[in-house]
């Protein structure tokens, strides 16, 4: 299992457009990918439910990531981090 935490540093937080972005990355993984804000739990490869969690700018975001390809899905996920949010 990887973990780490990131800052959301994008004014917007993570709006429609990160998040769809987010999806089609997560979707490119065998790993489960999981995005957690203020207690609440989604499933990066569903859209709504990461709209759902409601990631402003300041909030800090744990990302859990367990699966045969764990490696390469947290490393892809923590640079779309750093350039998208």
């Amino acid at each position: 299992m990887k973990k780490f935490n990131y800052i959301i540093k994008d004014e917007v937080g993570m709006h429609a457009r990160p998040a769809g972005l987010l999806v089609s990355l997560a979707r490119n993984y065998k790993s489960k990918i999981l995005i957690e804000v203020k207690g609440k739990v989604a499933d990066a490869t569903r859209l709504m439910s990461l709209m759902c969690l409601g990631a402003k700018s300041g909030d800090e975001v744990v990302v859990t990531i367990e699966g045969e390809d764990e490696d390469a899905a947290c490393e892809a996920v923590k640079t779309f981090f750093l350039d998208n949010l």
